[in-house]
């Protein structure tokens, strides 16, 4: 593990202060959890984005074409 100094405006701290009291969690949980849920997200994108690179509009119409045309259930119209 490695240790980093970070810096950030008074204001940030006072709000993340807040809210790992209330939370009961310590600073360096907080950053730690926020900076985890940030990379997964953007490693989400990427994936999304190679899967959408990979489509075609053939095999959407195609799969589309397999779907039944039945009337919605009662309980699942507008």
């Amino acid at each position: 593990m490695q240790t980093m100094s970070l810096r950030m405006p008074d204001y940030l701290k006072l709000a993340v202060s807040d809210v790992c009291q209330s939370e009961k969690i310590s600073l360096n949980q907080f950053i730690l959890n926020a900076l985890s849920e940030k990379v997964s997200a953007l490693q989400t994108v990427d994936i999304i984005e190679k899967k959408a690179n990979q489509a075609s509009k053939e095999d959407f119409m195609y799969a589309l074409s397999q779907v039944p045309s039945n009337e919605p259930y009662e309980n699942d119209r507008l």
